[in-house]
């Protein structure tokens, strides 16, 4: 029980403040009473699926998955952590840069999320193409891929 009234704090934890490192989130769990090491945070984060959002100083913080995360299978999460290097968008377009040979899978992965806010994706070896349905819904997508290279280079 104790593994889940923590996780449940950490949770807690990032919705209510900015947490951008693991070693702050140690420190906040301490001061809840949860003395815990690098690894078992490590772990939580992993269980809970957590990502890093930019915040609008151009620092990152914890949140948890996004409604459209929700909806990925451990298989498409695991193929959009370890594919993804960077995303960007401009107008109602994103651009996904994988590692090579890696862009297909991690398409199929996106297609998968069956997001309302895509219209179609466009794969090569090692970029993505995302036509979104407006700008707002490009952000957002971009965010949330750039959140799934965020989360694979921990």
């Amino acid at each position: 029980m104790k593994k889940n009234n923590r996780q449940e704090a950490i949770l807690q934890l990032i919705e209510q403040e900015t947490i951008g490192t693991q070693d702050e989130l140690m420190q906040k769990l301490a001061a809840l009473g949860y003395n815990v090491t690098q690894a078992t945070v490590s772990r939580d984060i992993k269980a809970l699926k957590l990502v890093k959002s930019p915040v609008a100083d151009g620092q990152y913080r914890y949140a948890a998955v996004r409604q459209e995360m929700q909806d990925i299978s451990a298989k498409y999460y695991s193929i959009l952590t370890h594919s993804i290097l960077h995303a960007d968008h401009a107008g109602n377009m994103v651009a996904i840069k994988c590692y090579s040979g890696m862009a297909n899978a991690a398409c199929a992965a996106v297609d998968h999320m069956n997001s309302e806010r895509i219209v179609g994706t466009l794969a090569g070896d090692d970029t993505i193409f995302v036509l979104c349905r407006d700008e707002k819904g490009a952000l957002e997508i971009s965010r949330l891929m750039q959140s799934f290279a965020e989360h694979g280079a921990d």
